[in-house]
């Protein structure tokens, strides 16, 4: 992927919102992959004729194989500012997830379940009683259809807290893994290693400005091509 591929959404002297595509990195870390830091900077470098290194602050990540919206901050207090809206709970964000199984469509649904990172396999699990951290979600049930005799539903989540894996996690753990989860659910046939999550719109105030901004983004890759509502959109 190259820097002019990207698919800017939103730009000015603080912030960039963008999409990343899943299969590209938030952050370089020792995989020979693209990340979407150094594309931004290449972006910056060559847009603004800008000598020397370019500052561009990682305000938030989503899995190597998670597709969806980012921010990403163009100065220090910037993304300071920004980094003290998530802790404060002050920063929203929605996703788009295709489970296996049924779930009703129309179910309105909140789970809190408590959450511990193993770092050796880097996976997570709900942990016991007065162990781990809070994790918290809402779902709504959009749709359910059936792929080549697989049932998948269509959920729409938001996030109330930011736990390591924590929808792959409190969805596998209920018996519905995400479509394509290798890590908590079933393998994918060769050739297909799409994850059936997507975060597809983001909430939050202009750290600068302070002008409340909504960026919404629908996913037009993978699995979600089987789901009218998406098939509809990318008409």
């Amino acid at each position: 992927m190259e820097n002019k591929n990207l698919q800017i959404l939103w730009e000015d002297n603080h912030l960039i919102v963008c999409e990343k595509p899943a299969g590209v990195l938030s952050q370089a870390d020792g995989k020979d992959l693209p990340d979407m830091l150094t594309l931004l900077k290449a972006y910056v470098k060559d847009r603004y004729h800008k000598p020397g290194n370019v500052f561009i602050g990682l305000i938030h990540r989503l899995d190597l194989n998670v597709g969806g919206l980012m921010v990403f901050a163009k100065t220090s207090k910037a993304a300071s500012r920004l980094s003290e809206s998530i802790r404060g709970g002050e920063f929203a964000k929605r996703y788009y997830a295709v489970i296996n199984g049924i779930l009703p469509v129309g179910e309105q649904k909140r789970w809190n379940d408590r959450l511990e990172k193993d770092e050796e396999t880097k996976t997570a699990f709900v942990a016991e009683k007065g162990r781990g951290k809070e994790a918290s979600l809402s779902y709504t049930v959009l749709e359910t259809i059936s792929v080549e005799g697989t049932i998948l539903s269509l959920v729409e989540i938001e996030l109330h807290t930011g736990r390591f894996h924590q929808i792959r996690v409190q969805f596998s753990s209920r018996g519905f893994p995400l479509y394509g989860d290798q890590k908590y659910g079933k393998k994918l046939p060769k050739g297909q290693d799409h994850l059936g999550l997507y975060a597809y719109r983001l909430d939050f105030q202009h750290p600068v400005t302070k002008d409340p901004l909504s960026f919404t983004l629908m996913p037009k890759a993978g699995i979600f091509r089987q789901f009218p509502r998406f098939r509809e959109e990318k008409k």
